[in-house]
């Protein structure tokens, strides 16, 4: 390829020199124009050659290839009841018919809210870092997650980069219209500003932490009024870009995830969040939150089999080894 890139270069060169002598002066400028731009492909080419020669390796993946499984796995999990209930009780709330909002948006939406808010299915730990408000240090973390595990976090970070992540992968899965709150001069969530077919925009909460909240608490939460914040702009930072790599193993543990619990009520999703968080922060064991979530799959004589597979998932995750 360069011995090829070579010739080229000289045989534009010797051409400039035949044609310099020849050209009229009047078509001097148009010429060394067009000269430039052809040199500027073949050096272009030289920089580039190199790149292309270095294919991804195995134990990594790109960004833009987790976010079509992450699309991907959306679409598995739209009929589940969970989500259907979870849509059916937001268009209630907001007395909206379902036909008004994109059910495949709310999809994406409630998706990554349960697994990248604080202690979700993701392993996103709370606590304070003093980073800017983006989801830079959380990429920085999960570059170098090879062994993750449900006993420990995948990356730590506050409310702001928490929110960041959470618009940042939405944005990037095909939803609009998320952007940051401040509801305090000292804590940060995300809100989904939606417009519903023939009725004003909504804007949505999405709180991916629980700080100044309770456990009933959850997606859409009234606790805090968007309005107060005159203007959501949009998040459209690229915090990584689409070459991005992850370590296979840590984006087949979240894949994983969304399979064992992306389908479980909100109800579900909360308890084993404030479980999970438990175990975080060293208040309980983990096997005292593995019994905790058998013995609410016992007292749940009706509950759908999504919940039943998630609590039972919950259990068997929380009495996993730690890997070495």
């Amino acid at each position: 390829m360069l011995e090829l890139l070579r010739f080229q270069e000289a045989v534009t060169i010797r051409l400039v020199a035949d044609e310099m002598d020849n050209l009229p002066k009047r078509h001097l400028r148009v010429f060394l124009f067009a000269l430039v731009v052809g040199l500027a492909s073949i050096y272009g080419a030289r920089r580039q050659s190199p790149g292309l020669s270095q294919p991804l390796s195995p134990n990594r993946r790109t960004f833009n290839s987790f976010v079509r499984r992450i699309q991907e796995k959306a679409k598995t999990i739209e009929n589940t009841s969970g989500m259907r209930s979870g849509f059916q009780s937001f268009t209630s709330s907001h007395k909206l018919p379902a036909e008004s909002i994109r059910y495949s948006d709310f999809v994406i939406v409630r998706l990554l809210f349960e697994a990248t808010r604080d202690a979700g299915y993701w392993n996103l730990h709370w606590d304070i870092t003093d980073q800017p408000p983006n989801s830079d240090h959380i990429w920085q973390q999960w570059k170098s997650g090879t062994k993750p595990s449900p006993l420990a976090p995948t990356a730590t970070a506050e409310c702001d980069e928490l929110s960041a992540l959470y618009a940042f992968l939405v944005e990037r899965a095909g939803v609009k219209g998320v952007g940051l709150f401040w509801p305090a001069a000292n804590h940060t969530v995300a809100v989904w500003t939606v417009h519903p077919i023939a009725a004003p925009a909504i804007r949505v909460v999405v709180p991916t932490s629980q700080i100044f909240l309770d456990e009933n608490d959850r997606f859409d939460t009234k606790k805090f009024n968007p309005w107060h914040q005159k203007t959501i702009y949009e998040y459209t930072r690229r915090d990584v870009p689409d070459s991005f790599e992850i370590p296979t193993p840590l984006i087949d543990f979240f894949l994983e995830q969304v399979d064992k619990y992306g389908g479980a009520s909100d109800a579900t999703l909360q308890r084993l969040r404030y479980l999970r968080e438990g175990v975080f922060l060293k208040r309980w064991t983990a096997e005292y939150a593995a019994s905790e979530a058998v013995a609410r799959r016992d007292l749940l004589k009706t509950a759908s089999a999504e919940d039943i597979a998630a609590l039972q998932n919950f259990a068997q995750d929380m009495r996993a080894r730690m890997p070495k």
